[in-house]
């Protein structure tokens, strides 16, 4: 694993305020800011140090600048507002900071959160993918969401449309943990159709970002994020991406910080899966089902070996059981379903002369009406 040259610093907390002041900016990366605080001893002394010397020890003339105008204000009012927002000040040598990021090449010099951070000691997995997914890739990231859920797995992404918030809001729904990484504020709901999972975020896990409260989401902000993203995590499972994409960034970044890379093989000729398949042709581990994938990550990886994951691999290994409210004829039916569109005649065809169209069309309304398949167009049926 890869290791950085940032040793933790204790920060008082009459220096609180400063050094929240001094994270405020944009341009406040790692190296500048360790660079200020071994020179300055505190973030107080950097804020309110000459400018040409900020400039000439952080090698940055705009951070110097920044710096200067926010020391202009009150660092603690700023600080009492924070506090105030129920916003935590995360630095790099508190205890609760995350002790992954202290491996990667640029740890953040502080994080600005909502909710509760990950539990240490708990694996964490990172779900990215595609905002425009498929049906496909939109089932896979539920189901995957959903068994990190129960299994008390972290679920680290960013919240964004598609795969990212389909899995995140899965794993809450199964009782789990997810933390969302921001590339804004935590104090601004980004994109704002995902209120819904922002609210249950900070509700039930965390919105964290490097981004100082009031930060609006820009594009150039994404990729910094990103490596928060894979850095929170132990592996990062890729769902769906195209061959050019902010996902692969975030796979880059993983791949650096010495990250396990899977990814969800698709079918060739689905743009949305070139990314995916060009990482499995580049050595990346491959992606067969949530189950398999935590038994990997679990035993394999870590070594667990107990009661528990030795009933887990049962139950994951068997053979499917008989779904609830469903009869042994629409089992047969729904066993022939996919999770891409399959249309009634397709599915007549396959099931056996004994099920007419007719049949065959009743026995899938039995199914949706229990949730266990989708009608996404007429006479057009998936999976769910």
């Amino acid at each position: 694993m890869i290791k950085n040259s940032f040793d933790p610093v204790r920060v008082s907390e009459n220096d609180r305020p400063y050094a929240y002041a001094v994270c405020s900016c944009i341009r406040a990366q790692a190296g500048r800011v360790f660079a200020l605080l071994g020179h300055f001893g505190s973030y107080k002394g950097i804020l309110y140090a000459p400018e040409k010397e900020i400039s000439a020890i952080s090698g940055n003339k705009e951070l110097a600048a920044d710096i200067k105008s926010i020391g202009s204000k009150d660092p603690l009012k700023e600080y009492e507002t924070l506090v105030n927002k129920r916003i935590r000040l995360i630095l790099h040598g508190d205890d609760d900071y995350p002790g992954k990021l202290l491996t990667i090449p640029d740890p953040p010099p502080a994080l600005f959160v909502k909710g509760r951070m990950p539990d240490k000691e708990t694996m964490s997995v990172a779900v990215i993918g595609a905002r425009e997914c498929s049906e496909y890739g939109a089932h896979i990231a539920r189901a995957l969401g959903e068994a990190l859920g129960r299994e008390k797995i972290n679920l680290i992404s960013g919240m964004a449309r598609g795969i990212d918030g389909i899995s995140q809001e899965a794993a809450l729904t199964a009782g789990g943990y997810s933390a969302g990484i921001l590339g804004c504020g935590v104090d601004i709901c980004y994109p704002s159709g995902n209120r819904k999972l922002y609210e249950a975020l900070i509700e039930k896990g965390a919105l964290i970002s490097t981004y100082a409260p009031g930060t609006e989401a820009r594009s150039i902000l994404f990729p910094p994020r990103n490596r928060i993203v894979s850095g929170m995590a132990d592996a990062v499972v890729v769902i769906e991406a195209r061959q050019r994409s902010g996902t692969l960034i975030t796979v880059d970044m993983a791949l650096e910080q010495g990250r396990d890379v899977y990814a969800v093989p698709g079918r060739i000729t689905d743009r949305t899966s070139d990314g995916c398949n060009g990482l499995l042709g580049q050595g990346a581990q491959v992606f067969l089902s949530p189950e398999i994938f935590i038994r990997e990550i679990t035993e394999h990886r870590l070594g667990v070996s107990n009661a528990r994951t030795a009933k887990r691999r049962r139950k994951f290994e068997g053979s499917e059981e008989a779904l609830p409210n469903l009869s042994p004829e629409a089992m047969h039916i729904y066993s022939l379903l996919d999770h891409s569109p399959r249309s009634v005649e397709d599915i007549a065809a396959m099931a056996g002369r004994e099920y007419t169209v007719s049949t065959v069309r009743l026995l899938l309304m039995q199914i949706v009406i229990n949730g266990y398949a989708g009608q996404i167009s007429p006479g057009v049926y998936i999976k769910v």
